[in-house]
């Protein structure tokens, strides 16, 4: 499921939209935050992990993941590095850039 963004929670900060690694989040005029194309989240909800205002809420069917699977995002200056655990514990790393200035 796409993002449900609170508008009232959204402070307009921008961080969902530097750290989304398909390039799907936007502020609109009014400097609140939308997924622009909701048909290609594919939930990795970076955007719910990095709003601080809690104003991003996503959920995920229990067939997507399983504990102990992680995926942690790592905001780096022109990238975001990724870090999978999958539920035997295997870890890949990989980086996305991003579109920031």
């Amino acid at each position: 499921m796409p993002p449900v963004v609170y508008q009232d929670k959204c402070k307009g900060c921008g961080k969902c939209e530097e750290i989304c690694p398909g390039d799907l989040m936007e502020l609109d005029e009014n400097k609140k935050a939308f997924c622009r194309a909701k048909r290609d989240c594919w939930d990795c909800m970076a955007c719910v992990k990095a709003c601080q205002f809690e104003a991003i809420e996503t959920r995920i069917p229990y067939q997507l993941g399983y504990y102990p699977a992680r995926l942690i995002p790592k905001m780096k200056e022109k990238e975001i590095e990724w870090t999978c655990i999958d539920i035997n514990g295997k870890v890949d790393k990989f980086l996305v850039k991003t579109h920031n200035k």
